[in-house]
């Protein structure tokens, strides 16, 4: 089966979308077709696809709403995941994202993350993006703070709550840009 996505890019990164069957593959520890760097996929990207799987058997899966491989455009290496941990509800949408030891450091998560938002916050209904991090993984913490981000507590799980608000800010599309693909193959 196919499912229409779009695909989120900027000059350096690349979104792609994880369908089905290669986060099934991912889930069960395969590379779902992906090219990834020797230290990669990161567990974070793994749970995410099992998640997809069950959103897929449970009849629920909306695909614009999944998880992502951040390629680099480069060389064409997948080096993390991250995508959305649900469809929007109440407004609002979840987001994570991990990655490969290797790739830290370059900013390639800050520009998933800021590119995620964007088409978050373009969604109808959309006015915030919520994002939770451990509370010692100050890198991630920076991540969002560098996005927009705005420290608002603790979430229900716990850990510390992030949230950008599309009220009085103008996110748009300048963190890169959408392009419409009519299929991406599972």
């Amino acid at each position: 089966m196919n499912y229409a996505r779009p695909v989120l890019r900027t000059d350096r990164i690349e979104l792609r979308a994880i369908g089905p069957d290669a986060a099934e593959a991912l889930a069960r520890g395969g590379d779902g077709g992906f090219d990834w760097v020797p230290d990669g996929p990161f567990q974070g990207t793994r749970d995410a696809c099992g998640g997809v799987v069950r959103a897929v058997e449970g009849g629920v899966f909306e695909p614009e709403w999944g998880v992502f491989a951040i390629v680099r455009r480069q060389d064409g290496a997948a080096v993390g995941g991250a995508g959305f941990h649900g469809p929007p509800g109440g407004g609002g949408v979840e987001i994570g994202y991990d990655l490969a030891a290797s790739a830290r450091g370059n900013g390639y998560v800050t520009e998933a993350v800021r590119l995620l938002t964007a088409y978050a916050l373009a969604g109808e209904g959309v006015v915030r993006v919520v994002a939770h991090t451990e509370p010692d993984n100050t890198a991630s913490q920076a991540v969002l703070l560098r996005s927009g981000f705005q420290r608002d507590g603790v979430g229900d799980d716990g850990l510390p709550r992030f949230v950008l608000r599309s009220a009085g800010r103008s996110v748009g599309r300048q963190a890169g840009q959408a392009e419409d693909r009519s299929e991406v193959p599972q």
